[in-house]
């Protein structure tokens, strides 16, 4: 089963993934900078303004009032296209990421997409790129202000008194030395409080997802009962944090607010002042910048949450990006003589600490044969139709078409020569015609309504609201089983491809729609070279060839009626479907009962 989620990875740097927008991201502080030093010079001219009132009352200071408004608007326009750079280059970042993590999934294994499953890949594309817009839009004018502004200011202190530049950093020192113990043991609580936010997250998606099974058989309680239970859990998580941090990080957010820091240059400035140890002109400068120091502590405690939080996006999809792609072919540019297919002592494992799914399996399809492929269910034969477009890769031996070995085909090559049809259909949230042409989008509508003749899918579809340009939904959510197997069809029929794999194509028909499909599949399947995964063993008694599986293995192989004969695996399993075939409820309804006579007959 896929799973819903990607395993927890470890922490990531942050930075290295913004490579392809790290002019752009410098270009954006060093703005921020430049807006902060220019705040802080109209903090000093505005200083200067004041001074020259009380010395010069019936003057008006115009220069000094001048710069500080200029200096105002810079600071502020500036800091504005700091931010716009940022977002600019977050945006770029996310298209980029994407078209990365895209193109690189269309090159790994289909196998690897299907046991980490849909969701948890959408997630890493979608949730894991955007929380990483938000950080790099965000994170870059708070570095200049968490880390360029105390520098800053620090130095404009000591140039004016280094008295109190001492004492402004001693509050911000004492603040810090508190915080540390809040902070003792924060990778530990955050890297709990992310796994149990997780449990919470999967918790309710699979309460969710479960609605229509969890309303049938327990009305909620049992599944209910896991996401309470990881709910409880976060919230013990948090309040044990909350315990262990508690008046440390309280008593030193207050002392690294902006206005304890303001209260000691005020004492200090005063007993200096009183004295006549510092100017006034000076300690209102020291006033208005020293606050700098203070205003950007909590800037940078926010960027260090960010940061956490950005760190598990960044390492999945860091983690996904690093799944390697199927190998490329080492004999590039070879093409099969013809439509054969050849399974050579292959052997296969979905894992490497699974049991193997496939062991020493070898046969060979003639061009232009029908071979179903049978057995209980998890024999692997699935697992064998799977194998053929390359979802996988052998752990041992080899696949070939036309004598080539699949590892040496071209994916297009590939895709030239086999298409599937699986029980599972998806169709795109576009129109029907569009859905047919997948694969050949330059085929014409004359060729999209010949293939959905073909497919038995014509009618249905003209009677739809507005035939071919129809919408199919989300998934095909407006279509029916029978007719989104229909399209499938038809979307082969339209590529037209030599080898055709089906997996169980009419698993989910109803009988109106079983015929329609049958014969759709007919039509697909003239003059082609089949395999074909069944459970229904009457639509695979006409095969060429019929290849048994057990436990991973070719257990046996020939015709329908010598396999019969023969009394092995496969008489066991026919025996078995007829039975099946035969059952019928009694005239009361109250059991099944059997035509032992009909079941009993091998035609």
């Amino acid at each position: 089963m896929p799973h819903t989620d990607l395993p927890t990875p470890p922490a990531a740097s942050p930075w290295r993934i913004m490579d392809p927008v790290r002019g752009q991201i410098r270009l954006a502080m060093a703005l921020a900078v430049l807006a902060a030093m220019a705040g802080l010079v109209a903090m000093g001219l505005l200083a200067l303004a004041v001074q020259q009132l009380l010395e010069h009352p019936g003057d008006w200071p115009w220069q000094a009032g001048a710069g500080v408004l200029a200096c105002t608007v810079l600071a502020y326009l500036l800091r504005l296209t700091a931010f716009d750079q940022s977002h600019y280059a977050a945006f770029r970042l996310e298209t980029l990421l994407r078209q990365q993590l895209s193109r690189h999934l269309a090159q790994v294994p289909m196998g690897y997409v299907e046991s980490v499953g849909a969701a948890a890949l959408a997630k890493v594309i979608h949730d894991d790129v955007k929380a990483l817009h938000v950080f790099v839009a965000d994170s870059t004018p708070l570095y200049a202000r968490a880390y360029v502004t105390p520098v800053l200011t620090l130095v404009a202190l000591l140039w004016l008194d280094w008295r109190l530049a001492l004492g402004a950093l001693a509050v911000l020192l004492v603040g810090f030395g508190v915080l540390s113990l809040a902070m003792r043991n924060r990778q530990e609580m955050v890297r709990r409080y992310n796994a149990a936010r997780e449990q919470v997250s999967a918790a309710v998606v699979e309460f969710v997802q479960a609605m229509p099974v969890v309303r049938t058989f327990d009305s909620g309680q049992a599944t209910f009962g896991r996401y309470q239970q990881a709910l409880e859990a976060y919230r013990a998580m948090l309040s044990e944090w909350y315990r262990e941090a508690g008046f440390p990080a309280r008593f030193s957010m207050a002392l690294l607010n902006p206005l304890p820091t303001l209260l000691v240059l005020l004492w200090l400035g005063a007993w200096l002042n009183w004295h006549a140890q510092l100017g006034f002109a000076t300690w209102l400068a020291v006033l208005l910048v020293g606050t700098g120091m203070a205003e950007a502590m909590m800037p940078a405690m926010s960027l260090s949450h960010m940061v956490d939080k950005v760190k598990l996006s960044i390492a999945r999809i860091g983690q996904v990006l690093a799944t390697p792609v199927l190998p490329a072919p080492a004999r590039p540019g070879q093409r099969p003589a013809d439509t054969s297919i050849e399974f050579e002592g292959v052997s296969f494992r979905y894992t490497a600490d699974a049991d193997e799914a496939l062991s020493e399996v070898s046969f060979r399809v003639p061009p232009g044969s029908i071979t179903a492929l049978v057995g209980p269910s998890g024999a692997g034969k699935s697992t064998v139709a799977r194998l053929i477009p390359r979802f996988w890769d052998v752990a041992a031996g080899s696949i070939r078409i036309g004598g080539v070995d699949l590892r040496d085909l071209d994916n297009d090559e590939l895709l030239r020569h086999v298409a599937f049809v699986f029980q599972d259909t998806f169709l795109f949230a576009d129109s029907i015609a569009a859905n047919i042409r997948l694969g050949v989008p330059e085929a014409d509508m004359a060729a999209v309504v010949a293939a959905a003749r073909a497919a038995q899918a014509h009618d249905f579809i003209s009677a739809l609201p507005e035939g071919y340009e129809t919408l199919a939904g989300e998934r095909g959510a407006f279509l029916s089983g029978g007719q989104r197997q229909r399209i499938t069809i038809a979307r082969a029929i339209l590529q037209n491809r030599p080898i055709l794999v089906l997996d169980e194509a009419t698993a989910f028909a109803d009988p109106e729609n079983e015929a329609a499909l049958i014969a759709a599949l007919s039509e697909l399947m003239r003059g082609k070279t089949v395999i074909m995964v069944a459970h229904r063993l009457n639509t695979i008694r006409d095969a060429d060839q019929i290849l048994v599986f057990d436990r991973g293995r070719l257990a046996e192989s020939g015709r329908h009626q010598a396999l019969v004969d023969a009394g092995g695996v496969y008489g066991r399993l026919w025996r078995s479907y007829e039975t099946a075939r035969h059952w019928a409820l009694d005239p009361a309804g109250r059991h099944v009962a059997v035509d032992h006579e009909e079941s009993g007959k091998t035609p």
